[in-house]
């Protein structure tokens, strides 16, 4: 990989308009494993520009020429994905296994889904005497979290390409590889030029400048609460739409009569998985006050069986 420095717009790989940089950072080392441009507003106008020429005529393909699209795409992440396993691993410490058998998989997942869905959508469906047509809705920016990298890119990438919209991806700063690596994807893939366009950067720098940009129609992000509240804030300027998913943690009520090995044995494995770094990891187990103790042993003892290492051992369950 020879872009980390660079952004993918408008087809190719350019330089940032500056010079700041972010450094990558393996959580298991605590080493920088990467250092990758920093962009901002200058960036974001760049991309817009080049998505919204992009929009003029790939919101005009028809639906069998956009699945073609999405099949090449396919194609093309099945041949990185052993790059985008090791990549995930690296950013963000996702255990080797995990990240080759969940991680990377679900974006493939999502890009066959969404390749499935579109065969079969009615783009224009008549009721009574009216004709509803479901159209782009233009450029999205779309903003995605760091815990389960290529699983929110193609959650939202594939959809929008469906629908015939380009779109300008931000990728959480934190685990910024796999996204470049899914950037030459869509490069391979052979992707017309400001379809799909990356900047990285931080939410201060680049984030707030699509949220606020008025050639952009709709954010969607993946992120934490505080995010979120900013891109609402800043988005309500130009009254684009916005899509959120936010924060996490979810408690679990167990009831008296309820399996308590089962069940408490199952959230805590699952809490641990992804080395704990799911928004859905169940973390908290509300019990009844009577069944505390015996709860608590169950976790320690299914918390204990866990094999604890480097993630990049196939092994490791926690790393």
């Amino acid at each position: 990989m020879n872009n980390e420095r660079k952004f993918y717009i408008d087809g190719q790989w350019v330089d940032p308009a500056g010079d700041a940089t972010l450094d990558v950072i393996n959580p298991a080392t605590e080493e920088r494993v990467a250092t990758i441009a920093a962009g901002d507003e200058r960036d974001v106008d760049r991309a817009v520009a080049a998505a919204r020429r992009a929009f003029e005529s790939f919101s005009r393909t028809s639906p069998r020429e956009r699945s073609e699209l999405l099949a090449a795409i396919i194609a093309a992440y099945k041949r990185r994905m052993g790059d985008l396993a090791a990549a995930i691993t690296t950013e963000m410490g996702a255990p080797a296994g995990l990240s080759a058998q969940l991680q990377a998989p679900c974006g493939l997942g999502h890009l066959m889904f969404t390749k499935a869905a579109l065969d079969d959508f009615a783009f224009e469906e008549r009721v009574g005497n009216h004709l509803i047509v479901h159209e782009a809705i233009g450029v999205c920016g779309l903003i995605t979290p760091w815990n389960w990298p290529t699983n929110q890119i193609g959650a939202k990438v594939a959809p929008a390409i469906a629908a015939g919209c380009a779109v300008i991806l931000k990728p959480s700063e934190i685990s910024p590889l796999s996204a470049i690596i899914f950037a030459e994807i869509m490069d391979e893939a052979g992707v017309p030029a400001g379809v799909f366009n990356l900047i990285n950067g931080d939410g201060a720098g680049v984030g707030v400048a699509m949220s606020e940009h008025p050639g952009i129609d709709m954010i969607s992000i993946t992120g934490s609460t505080r995010a979120g509240v900013s891109v609402a804030e800043h988005a309500a300027k130009t009254v684009k739409r916005v899509t959120q998913e936010l924060g996490g943690k979810s408690p679990n009520i167990v009831l008296d009569d309820a399996d308590l090995p089962a069940v408490v044995g199952r959230d805590t494995f699952i809490m641990c998985m992804n080395s704990g770094q799911s928004c859905n990891a169940p973390s908290r187990l509300l019990v009844p006050r009577a069944r505390m103790a015996e709860a608590a042993a169950i976790a320690k003892a299914t918390a204990e069986s866990l094999k604890v290492g480097a993630p990049e051992d196939p092994a490791t369950q926690v790393g």
